[in-house]
């Protein structure tokens, strides 16, 4: 280390390698007195369902190499969920022509060093910090541990993907190059009900989304489980909504059968699932999940196409939650202009990118100047058509 101290880096083939305290000390420790995480993906219990389940194992191109660092004295001073990979799947940060340009100049790109939550386009801490660490200490212990270990292994890159802005910030000073790119967040503005977030927007905009919710629920019902409501039956549900949303999408869904059954047994006190029932038979479903102050929007499927309801129970009802249960922002996942017209916000998300090699870092730094501008010029212009009343 840079001040001298000693500092020892301890890779996990699996998650299960650590027990769940120790890692959610450090990804949660907000949660430690039983309330809920800030980001529930982070945590033990949800890397260890996607790896559990097959969904994130190396025979799918996700190689665990979970990171530890630790002083002289063998206490934990941060942790690093890490990820080599050889493909560039089920990131949404899009780097498969940096990819195809290393390899056209004759380099191996892959396999490379992820840092991220699997399939999870969702900001969150990276580097996660021991409660009693020493902060900048056990930060420059994570960042020097993952980069020599890309550097000793001929990596071409290490990548950490939705991280937060504090996070790019200071990894900019360790020679890391920074990406910006936006999402759609809906964000509660202190709202006491829906009508009243209705209030907020241009009466046009009011009057189409009042007439999306009654077009959406003419011949369904929707449902909302939580917790203990949720039975494996609506896992079976679920599961052909899903396998439905992929074979639209024309790709494989990244998720096992196995992880829906892994979740009903560990993560279903963080999940929400909002249903549409007709006739006594489930025909569509989202699947949410809880974190202390965010709702995030992850999938959705149906069986039977119903107007609008695909908003009705991705955005409206999400939003509606979220004022009931006093969270702060409904996170709606990756890409869509449509979620600008129901409320959703464009809102910056950042990465950070360290490349081994100098002529590439320096090509893949005159890109991502150029993208920023686009990604800043992007928001300006969306941000000027958000629904909301204008004064």
């Amino acid at each position: 280390m840079e001040n001298g101290t000693a500092i020892s880096i301890r890779l996990l083939n699996t998650i299960s390698d650590v027990d769940a305290k120790t890692w959610d000390a450090c990804a949660a420790p907000e949660a430690a007195d039983g309330g809920r995480a800030l980001n529930p993906f982070l945590t033990h219990r949800w890397l260890d369902a996607f790896e559990e389940s097959g969904s994130a194992h190396w025979r799918q191109g996700w190689d665990p190499k979970h990171m530890l660092a630790e002083d002289a004295d063998g206490a934990l001073l941060g942790a690093m969920p890490l990820y080599a990979k050889s493909h560039s799947q089920g990131e949404y940060v899009f780097d498969h022509g940096w990819a195809q340009a290393f390899e056209r100049a004759g380099g191996d790109y892959y396999p490379k060093l992820l840092s991220a939550t699997p399939f999870t386009p969702v900001t969150g801490k990276r580097l996660l910090l021991a409660p009693d660490a020493d902060a900048a200490l056990a930060e420059a212990a994570l960042v020097a541990g993952a980069s020599k270990i890309a550097s000793d292994n001929e990596l071409s890159s290490l990548h950490l993907i939705f991280c937060t802005a504090g996070e790019a910030e200071r990894l900019e000073d360790r020679e890391f190059l920074t990406r910006k790119n936006q999402q759609f967040h809906w964000k509660n503005y202190d709202y006491a009900d829906f009508d009243a977030f209705l209030a907020s927007l241009a009466s046009r905009k009011r009057k189409a989304i009042r007439k999306e919710r009654a077009k959406a629920i003419e011949n369904v019902e929707i449902v909302e489980l939580t917790g203990d409501a949720i039975q494996p039956e609506h896992w079976d549900a679920f599961w052909s909504f899903y396998q439905d949303t992929g074979a639209r999408k024309y790709g494989r869904p990244y998720l096992t059968r196995s992880f829906f059954e892994i979740a009903q047994g560990a993560l279903r006190d963080d999940i929400l699932l909002v249903f549409a029932r007709r006739e006594g038979e489930w025909v569509a479903g989202a699947l949410n999940v809880i974190g202390r102050d965010t709702l995030y929007g992850r999938y959705w499927g149906c069986l039977e196409d119903h107007p609008c309801l695909h908003f009705e129970i991705c955005y409206y009802r999400a939003i509606d939650y979220a004022i009931r249960h006093g969270l702060k922002t409904v996170e709606a996942g990756a890409q869509g202009e449509h979620k600008l017209a129901r409320g959703y916000e464009p809102t910056e998300t950042w990465s950070a990118h360290w490349i081994t090699n100098p002529d590439f870092r320096r090509a893949i730094a005159h890109y991502l100047e150029q993208e920023r501008r686009a990604v800043d010029y992007e928001i300006e212009v969306l941000g000027a058509h958000t629904p909301f009343r204008k004064g």
